[in-house]
């Protein structure tokens, strides 16, 4: 009776920081999800989404569809290089904080990455 009893509590106890860690997490969402993939689209010399948030291990992929390249490029955090028409590029965003990034081909064009 008394091994039972025990089993109940220690699974309620189990139970209950389970709920606690589930809260605390960023927006409810367990810390162990599996990273998300996020598109942009380059396209008529913009980022579409223009600023995007995303969590550190998330995958943004940036999808160029105008008929030129271009880059996307976060000085000190992230850099592209070229990424000619019809390819993209990805980034596992690593570094928390607001990342703003442009095109260095195309300086008129600009994005923010948040990472949280």
């Amino acid at each position: 009776m008394r091994q039972a009893a025990a089993r109940g509590f220690l699974a309620t106890v189990a139970s209950a920081l389970l709920g606690a860690a589930l809260a605390a997490a960023p927006g409810g969402v367990a810390a162990t999800d599996p990273p998300r993939t996020h598109e942009v689209v380059i396209q008529g010399l913009l980022y579409v989404p223009e600023t995007l948030t995303v969590r550190r291990g998330d995958v943004v992929v940036w999808i160029n569809k105008d008929p030129f390249p271009h880059t996307v490029t976060a000085a000190g955090v992230f850099d592209s290089k070229s990424v000619a028409a019809g390819k993209s590029w990805r980034y596992q965003a690593g570094k928390a904080g607001t990342h703003p990034y442009l095109c260095t081909l195309h300086t008129t064009m600009k994005g923010t990455l948040r990472v949280e």
